[in-house]
């Protein structure tokens, strides 16, 4: 393997070579240097709301938007006594946190309509549809509302593997995420193992430093004496393990070739730690991610007026005044000493607005990403009756699929929705012209490839396309260097009486923390200037 050749300095495998090679071998997972590189790399660093004590003043303030960075605005400022008014232009709270479940309805840009008709008790998370345990601000908020979460799985090695765009014989075949990571890691080890024990590895790796080390790769490979990988029963068997003499003992499966698993491409879904914002497992509401949307709509219900369409907002030295179009349809307006608008940029940069040229012009310098994604009610869940699958992701190369991902819900029920697509970008925006049957084909279609059982257990489907989604217009703000050095740090601040909150004033891009914690950082602001009045 080119990877573990000897340098060409004195034919020596330096340090620096060997964890380069140990790089290229162990790859990094698509989907997630995907994420990464969309800015959904950091940790929420806020645990708790601001401390807003001093008293209001009798201070009035508007909030766009019943997101969750707008309804954490009017929940807190309200309870510091500030009179909050709150416009949403949906006729239901939450922004970008729904669910869809039956009897949900949704027509987008293009004028495709859907009703949502998942059997009861089944849902799909279209927008946000998991918390990392580090998001501290989210789970605030979950516990203080009493919000019950339940683990979703996140990583299974008992799920698929399926590159099409591999070579070998396991190209184009579905084969178990765990059967690749033994074989990869296990051959990776012996290389190494032997290059170490042989005493091709420079200095300090001599003496005992060397026999621990490669005591560690033997175990991290599961190595035999002679330092061979010749597969481990952790990566499954042929016939499972049982009573008696038959099956008795079982038979393990024999590993894939090196070389086949090194052509399937396969390998570059695997990482030996996860990325931060990507834990193994993470946390999902039960019954749904809108019922954090729910419980935060309890506490600040009174306040908002629904299928209220902003229109204009205007500003003065003393206060601001939003001009909206009602449920009704008649135009109304609604005046306060500040505003704290939530609006998606890309949907703010369509409204008349006043403010400053810099700070419209740095609205400029944010893009919004198509987002895709699609419910599959199956009349079975065939992927744990069959094939033994608990959640997790099926990684795949398939173009506009992206991530198919099995329900951490319901386990072992007699039908299940999964996610048959989540794609991003060009492939989004393609898929997203055909019609909602034709997109539900188009997912089958894919799964078929994958699970034999797909096409005949499909029900039904519920797609969305945050691009074509009047109110926001892309799923989430995607940021440059250059925006995020010239652009960003302006949009933080205030423009006059007008401050900007949500996730695309966060480095918690697409996450619900991030809207959660730009709205913290808002209202302190505020009510420090308020203070000080």
């Amino acid at each position: 393997m080119s990877g573990l050749d000897a340098s060409s300095a004195g034919g020596v495998l330096t340090r620096r070579r060997f964890f380069e090679s140990l790089a290229a071998v162990g790859g990094m997972s698509l989907v997630l240097s995907g994420m990464e590189a969309l800015g959904f790399g950091m940790a929420s660093a806020t645990e708790l709301p601001p401390e807003l004590t001093g008293g209001a003043k009798g201070t009035k303030i508007i909030v766009l938007g019943a997101g969750l960075a707008g309804m954490t605005a009017a929940y807190e400022l309200s309870k510091a006594g500030y009179q909050v008014q709150v416009l949403e232009a949906r006729a239901f709270a939450g922004g970008r946190c729904q669910t869809a479940r039956k009897g949900f309805k949704h027509t987008d840009l293009i004028g495709h309509e859907q009703t949502c008709e998942f059997d009861d008790g089944h849902y799909i998370n279209h927008g946000p549809w998991r918390i990392p345990y580090h998001h501290r601000s989210t789970l605030h908020y979950t516990k203080k509302f009493g919000v019950p979460l339940e683990s979703f799985v996140n990583d299974n090695d008992a799920s698929y593997v399926y590159f099409e765009k591999g070579a070998g014989p396991l190209a184009g075949k579905p084969v178990r995420k765990g059967e690749i990571a033994a074989d990869i890691r296990g051959y990776t080890a012996e290389l190494v193992a032997k290059a170490a024990s042989q005493g091709q590895l420079d200095a300090p790796l001599s003496g005992i430093d060397r026999e621990r080390f490669v005591a560690y790769l033997v175990n991290e490979g599961r190595l035999s004496k002679d330092l061979a990988y010749k597969g481990t029963e952790g990566r499954g068997f042929a016939v499972h393990p049982g009573a008696g003499v038959d099956p008795g003992p079982g038979k393990e499966l024999p590993p894939y070739a090196f070389k086949d698993v090194l052509d399937s491409n396969a390998w570059r879904v695997l990482s030996s730690v996860t990325g931060f914002e990507q834990q193994r497992t993470m946390l999902q509401p039960i019954g749904g991610m809108d019922q954090i949307a729910k419980a935060f709509e309890k506490q600040v219900a009174p306040m908002i007026r629904y299928g209220a369409v902003v229109e204009k907002i205007k500003q003065s030295p003393t206060g601001v005044t939003v001009s909206y179009k009602g449920a009704d349809g008649k135009p109304a307006e609604v005046t306060a000493d500040y505003c704290v608008c939530t609006i998606p940029l890309s949907v703010l940069k369509q409204i008349d607005l006043d403010a400053s040229a810099p700070f419209k012009a740095a609205m400029e310098g944010v893009s919004y990403a198509p987002v895709n994604k699609i419910g599959l009610q199956m009349k079975t869940r065939f992927w744990e009756d069959k094939h033994h699958i608990y959640g997790g992701h099926i990684y795949n190369d398939i173009p506009g699929i992206n991530t198919i991902t099995l329900p951490s819900y319901g386990w072992q029920g007699q039908k299940g929705v999964l996610l048959g697509y989540y794609a991003f970008g060009g492939e989004a925006a393609r898929i997203s012209a055909k019609t909602p049957a034709d997109r539900a084909a188009f997912a089958v279609a894919a799964g078929q490839k994958i699970f034999p059982e797909y096409a005949e257990n499909f029900d039904n489907a519920f797609s969305f396309s945050w691009h074509l989604a009047e109110y926001n217009l892309g799923g989430w703000a995607e940021w440059g260097e250059n925006g995020r050095k010239e652009s960003y740090p302006l949009l933080c601040q205030p423009d006059g009486r007008l401050y900007l909150a949500g996730e695309h004033l966060s480095y918690l891009g697409g996450w619900q923390a991030g809207a959660i914690e730009s709205a913290w950082q808002q209202i302190a602001k505020i009510h420090a200037r308020v203070q000080q009045a």
